[in-house]
């Protein structure tokens, strides 16, 4: 919801995918920004979604398209606390750059047709496709009056 608000076309991509796969769809997508965490638990494991993320950046070829990359700290204890995985120039500290913000962001008009996110298919027959759904096809589903 908060990237509706701000009007950024998102696409979530499930932790346990490989760095293949999330550098395939950033390229897709041509996203300019990726969020994450340094590190998710699943079943007790520790997932490293930063080196994940790190090591599908480095498949992408145009070192360009990714801006900036915004990894929140499962263990956040301070600006002068160590970055606990290996920090690249474009990444910015998710912890530091949200208490820094104003506490209310005015939602941005957009039209029902506008792109709100892309949810991939598997690709398990072949390269993944990249659903685009809309603002307000969405805001109808969800509300359960389709």
């Amino acid at each position: 919801m908060a990237c509706a608000r701000i009007g950024a076309v998102h696409s979530v991509v499930f932790a346990g995918f490989s760095s293949e796969a999330l550098a395939s769809r950033i390229q897709a997508a041509k996203s300019e920004y990726l969020v994450t965490a340094d590190h998710g638990l699943r079943g007790g494991k520790r997932i490293p979604l930063k080196e994940i993320c790190n090591t599908a950046l480095d498949h992408i070829k145009d070192r360009t398209l990714v801006k900036s990359v915004m990894v929140w700290e499962r263990k956040f204890e301070g600006v002068e606390s160590d970055i606990p995985y290996e920090a690249k120039e474009r990444d910015v500290r998710f912890d530091i750059l949200v208490a820094n913000q104003r506490p209310y962001c005015a939602p941005v008009q957009m039209d029902a047709e506008d792109n709100l996110f892309i949810l991939y298919t598997s690709g398990s027959t072949g390269m993944p496709k990249g659903l685009v759904h809309t603002t307000g096809g969405y805001a109808l589903y969800v509300s359960g009056k389709l």
